[in-house]
This record gives C-alpha cells, sequence and structure tokens, in this order.
C-alpha cells in the first residue's frame, strides 16, 4: 500500500481522476508533464485543444509549473506566432514557419512598471532592467547580443535599438522599437538595418537576419502593405505598457482552493480532526 501523501495531493488526485478529460490521459504530450503541472492545466484551461497546446509548449520549452501558470494567466495561445511578418515570402521553408513561431502579438511589457505616456528611450531603458523578465516574454532561444548596437556604412554612424541571436533559429534578430503607433517609414529604416547586419555581421552559416518592430499601435493592413514592399524578412507587433487584454481562460474550472474547500471534509475527515486536536 503506498504511504505518504499529503491531504492537498490526495484530493488532487481524486479531483483529476474525477474531472480529467479522458483525452488528457495517455497523451504522450501530457505523459512527459510533472504531476502539478497537469494539475496547473486542469484548473487553469478547460479547453482541451488549449490544454494540449500549452503541455507541448511546456515541453518543447522547459517551462517551469510558474512559468507555465504566467503564460497561461497572459492568454500567450492568443499571441503566439500572431505578429504581422512577410516572412513566408522573403524566407525558406521550415525556416519561415520557425521565424513566424517564434513572434508574438501583443507583447506585454506591463512587468516594466510604466504607463502609456512613457518614451522610446524609457522603456528600451526598462527593458534593460528588466533583461530576464524581458527574455521570457520574447521566448525561448533569444539571446541579448547588445543595445544601442553601432553599425558604420559608408563612414555614418548608425545604431540599432536592440540586437539579439535567436540560437534555435541560427539567426541575428533586430529589434526597434517605437514609441509611436507604426509608420509604413518604419520598415525601411528596419529593412535597412536588416542590410547592413546581413553583410557585416552575419556568418556564412547563419541564417538571413530577421526584424522585429514593436510599436505602441499598428493597423495590420497597412503594416501588411509595407511589409509587401519590404525585401527583407520583418515582423510587426505591438506592445502593451498597462494590461488590456481579456481573460480568455477564465473557465468554470474551479481553483485549486475550491477544490481544497470542497473536498476537504469529505475526503479525509480524520485529517481535519487531527489537525483540531491541541
Amino acid at each position: 500500500m503506498m504511504k505518504g501523501f499529503s491531504s492537498s495531493n490526495l484530493k488532487y488526485m481524486r479531483f483529476f481522476a474525477q474531472h480529467c478529460p479522458s483525452g488528457l490521459i495517455g497523451q504522450q504530450a501530457a505523459d512527459q508533464l510533472p504531476w502539478f503541472h497537469l494539475v496547473t492545466l486542469l484548473t487553469k484551461v478547460s479547453e482541451g485543444t488549449q490544454r494540449e497546446w500549452y503541455a507541448l509548449q511546456t515541453i518543447s520549452q522547459g517551462w517551469s509549473r510558474s512559468t507555465l501558470d504566467m503564460h497561461i494567466k497572459n492568454s500567450l495561445h492568443l499571441r503566439q506566432a500572431a505578429a504581422v511578418t512577410n516572412f513566408e515570402s522573403r524566407l525558406p521553408n521550415p525556416h519561415a514557419q520557425l521565424a513566424v513561431e517564434a513572434l508574438k502579438d501583443p507583447y506585454l511589457f506591463d512587468f516594466l512598471g510604466l504607463g502609456d505616456e512613457a518614451h522610446e528611450r524609457d522603456i528600451e531603458n526598462a527593458l534593460i532592467r528588466h533583461i530576464t523578465r524581458f527574455l521570457l516574454e520574447l521566448g525561448a532561444g533569444f539571446a541579448f547580443v547588445g543595445r544601442q548596437f553601432r553599425l558604420e556604412v559608408g563612414g555614418d554612424e548608425f545604431f540599432i535599438d536592440l540586437l539579439f541571436y535567436h540560437t534555435r533559429i541560427k539567426c541575428y534578430v533586430v529589434v526597434e522599437l517605437k514609441g509611436v503607433d507604426f509608420k509604413p517609414e518604419h520598415a525601411g529604416q528596419l529593412n535597412f538595418y536588416l542590410s547592413a547586419v546581413d553583410a557585416q555581421i552575419k556568418a556564412s552559416d547563419d541564417k538571413p537576419t530577421i526584424g522585429l518592430l514593436l510599436c505602441k499601435k499598428q493597423n495590420r493592413l497597412v503594416a501588411e502593405y509595407a511589409l509587401s514592399g519590404i525585401n527583407k524578412p520583418i515582423g510587426v507587433a505591438e506592445y502593451q505598457l498597462v494590461r488590456s487584454l481579456p481573460e480568455p481562460l477564465d473557465t468554470s474550472m474551479p481553483t485549486i482552493e475550491e477544490i481544497e474547500a470542497e473536498l476537504g471534509s469529505r475526503l479525509l475527515p480524520d485529517y481535519g480532526s487531527e489537525r483540531a486536536a491541541p
């Protein structure tokens, strides 16, 4: 007979057995997850397809339970691969698809503690101060190279806001931050930076450099038109300094605290009496 389970674990196990959709048990992704990752998926995500997506992402990205919980709260499944890009027409497959999946829209920068009135340089400085959290929001594979990265072209100096290297796609990523709404000329400037990086920095075995333009707000159709005339691979996405995403994952599933409150007295009555004893 197995022993040593806490009352909370027994409650979770009973709840899991009673309410877990049959499709989750025995799925390859779910079978590879630790117990409390499964508890988080079951209590925080009600839709099976979304649950499987988060399970697969957890395995491939190596998320901790707290990271999984954060991404669920931040509705990552709605934001991942949602940026406007021209990757499919500018990059070969499977590189194009990997690049699409590496970007999201919008990016959530509410951890910076800045208001919507913050200026471009203030946001950049704050992102560097919170570089670990920034890298977590960017996603797995992003390695920070430098800020205000200097390029010299024809005797003139130019400075890239933020330069990264993506270790999974094997390419440089130029990130330009704009404190205003998207304008078509922003894509032209970023296109120039990508050409310079490809010519001066990219190694022969690196994949083509990609660009990410982060702006306060974008008109997706305008962005699509602007990128259609650009010859370098660029993605355009919004950033949010103040959280405004809806909460699509709010479900009728009870929280862990509600599970304990509901099952505590019925599942293990002896535990309650032991705690009450002097």
